[in-house]
């Protein structure tokens, strides 16, 4: 197990192909998919053919950064991911990416993970260890404007709403006509919450 970060109570590692079921499981939750495809669940396929490779490709690419399985460290049990990545926009960015030093944060827990705080937990120390040992300067996170539960942990990890933008998702999902609220942090902004505590 190829260990990533951990704190008080996650342990962050690399994906396997052998998370296939745990990937399944959470992607066939109705509400953890609500807000990302209207609650459909994603196909065992794509979940193989398509999902594990994005993730397992960050590993080789960019040093740092991708996507990270969550488990909980006393009972070593699948919560669900968070991802510390290149914004979208500049996923085929190569290694050595740099784009400003902006990192996007985001993260999928199993339902019986939500309300304990794993997700600010998670968050909070990706966004550290981003800021302190991968030259981030500015981390961004997006949401549906909805989300209560979602804006809730960025803003407990401190990332300020910056902006609203029109939803870009199909016309058919429930998402369709819900803006997207747009969240950041910067380094001096996080290091100046850090030196209040």
């Amino acid at each position: 197990m190829r260990v990533f970060l951990q704190t008080g109570r996650l342990t962050l590692r690399r994906f396997t192909e052998a998370d296939e079921d745990n990937l399944f499981e959470l992607n066939s939750d109705p509400e953890v998919m609500r807000f990302l495809t209207g609650g459909e669940p994603t196909p065992r396929e794509v979940v193989r053919t398509a999902i594990i490779p994005v993730f397992l490709g960050y590993y080789e690419r960019l040093e740092g950064f991708g996507f990270w399985a969550a488990m909980e460290t006393a009972t070593d049990q699948f919560l669900g991911w968070f991802h510390f990545r290149p914004p979208l926009k500049n996923e085929d960015t190569p290694a050595g990416w740099d784009e400003g030093g902006v990192a996007e944060l985001g993260y999928r827990l199993r339902r019986p993970a939500w309300g304990k705080g794993y997700a600010t937990e998670g968050s909070r120390a990706l966004i550290g260890k981003g800021f302190t040992e991968f030259g981030v300067r500015r981390v961004v996170a997006e949401t549906m404007a909805g989300n209560a539960g979602s804006r809730r942990v960025l803003e407990k990890s401190g990332l300020i709403q910056v902006g609203t933008c029109a939803s870009a998702g199909p016309a058919d999902d429930d998402s369709a006509g819900q803006a997207h609220v747009v969240y950041e942090l910067t380094r001096a902004g996080w290091t100046a919450s850090a030196s209040n505590c």
